[in-house]
């Protein structure tokens, strides 16, 4: 049997079993999206490949934008922006390849996933198309709030959105935090001049996401917990002060889970408990971005490298120190200097010789012949009693 007949029957016998998989455009219904998070529905349900698109995307936004610089400063350093990243939406988030066995036959065909196309309606096919909302995305993409500060070359990052209820979409909230060190600070003032610009560190992160969702015509609500986590060995150069730029490597990892409970309000048959779980992007991430500091602005540009394409941006951050730190050149000749007074031999002590005094010393300590002349002195000084007598006899 040819590859085409045997895909052709395969689609058929899948038809036959089926209802009528597309809406009166082409596209999937929302009973028919939806029921690829519950495993439990027939033929409908338990399609994590029809979904992956989801995580995929939001996975790469999380494991993004979580370093401002190869280094972290001695000096406490505080950050704050708006990051966020931009995630094309490819071919690879449109389509994907499934597979049914059919007379004892494995045949693989390729099927839309929800960011997918729609199909012919006027055509038997028992495939279930894209989304029609979804479909029309073109980037995946949303900002979230991020402070750091820094002190001594450790760096935290926390990051957070929390959305009110808008339209279809009833919860979002994002809360995520990060932990950077620097080991410049260990070898710049050992290299030449040129390279005393080169910094090195580990970065690691974590992000948790919450998503519910109500379709029109449905009550309940179909719930997303998302999670993602990435480490990371960050290389940077500042070939001037102004700027710097970086190259990451590491390793990323993203999970949803699905939840809650949908009724469809015309046809209560239509119900819908998602419990499926699926992996997003797992494995090797690249990265390389620069980043200016004007003052207190600190805008970076980037692109990402994690199984697809993404383009990271802080065009809104800023960053301040409250101090200066010491120059690689500084702390060489403060090394130097200390290495100098350790290498230096110690001189033996020296017992001081005892002081003369000029003051005259005590009495018992003068000779008998000392003693004799001062006496002298004082007679010849001091006339007796008998000659002062024999002056007032005259």
């Amino acid at each position: 049997m040819k590859p085409k007949s045997s895909i052709a029957l395969a689609l058929s016998l899948i038809t036959a079993s089926a209802t009528f998989a597309m809406d009166e455009n082409g596209w999937a219904s929302t009973y028919e999206s939806l029921s690829a998070f519950d495993t439990s529905i027939p033929i409908y349900g338990n399609r994590p490949e029809y979904v992956k698109p989801i995580i995929t995307n939001l996975g790469t936004i999380l494991n993004s934008n979580w370093v401002s610089s190869a280094g972290v400063p001695q000096s406490f350093t505080f950050e704050a922006g708006l990051p966020f990243a931009l995630v094309p939406i490819g071919d690879d988030d449109r389509s994907y390849t499934a597979s049914a066995e059919i007379l004892g036959q494995r045949i693989n065909y390729d099927t839309p996933t929800i960011f997918g196309e729609h199909g012919n309606p006027g055509q038997l096919d028992a495939r279930i198309y894209g989304n029609e909302t979804l479909n029309g995305l073109g980037v995946f993409t949303y900002p979230y709030l991020q402070l750091a500060g820094s002190f001594y070359h450790a760096r935290l990052v926390l990051r957070g959105m929390f959305l009110p209820s808008i339209s279809e979409l009833k919860k979002f909230n994002l809360f995520g935090f990060g932990l950077q060190y620097s080991f410049g600070h260990f070898f710049q003032y050992l290299l030449p001049k040129a390279a005393q610009g080169l910094d090195a560190s580990l970065m690691f992160g974590y992000s948790t996401s919450g998503i519910g969702y109500q379709p029109e015509d449905y009550s309940g609500q179909l719930d997303l917990d998302i999670s993602a986590y990435t480490f990371n060995f960050v290389l940077g150069y500042r070939p001037i002060q102004l700027v710097e730029v970086m190259m990451s490597l590491g390793y990323q990892s993203s999970t949803m889970k699905s939840s809650g409970h949908l009724v469809n309000k015309t046809n209560i048959l239509e119900q819908i408990n998602p419990n499926l779980t699926v992996k997003g992007n797992s494995g090797f991430r690249f990265g390389i971005e620069v980043a200016l500091q004007l003052g207190s602005f600190h805008p970076i540009v980037g692109y990402d490298y994690v199984g697809k394409n993404s383009y990271t941006t802080n065009i809104l951050y800023f960053k301040q120190s409250m101090g200066k730190d010491k120059t690689p050149d500084e702390i060489a000749k403060e090394k130097r200097a200390k290495s100098g007074e350790k290498s230096e031999p110690q001189k033996p002590a020296v017992t001081p010789e005892p002081e003369q005094t000029t003051e005259a010393e005590p009495a018992e300590s003068e000779s008998p012949e000392a003693e004799a002349e001062e006496h002298s002195e004082e007679d010849a000084s001091e006339p007796s009693e008998d000659s002062a007598q024999e002056d007032e006899s005259f």
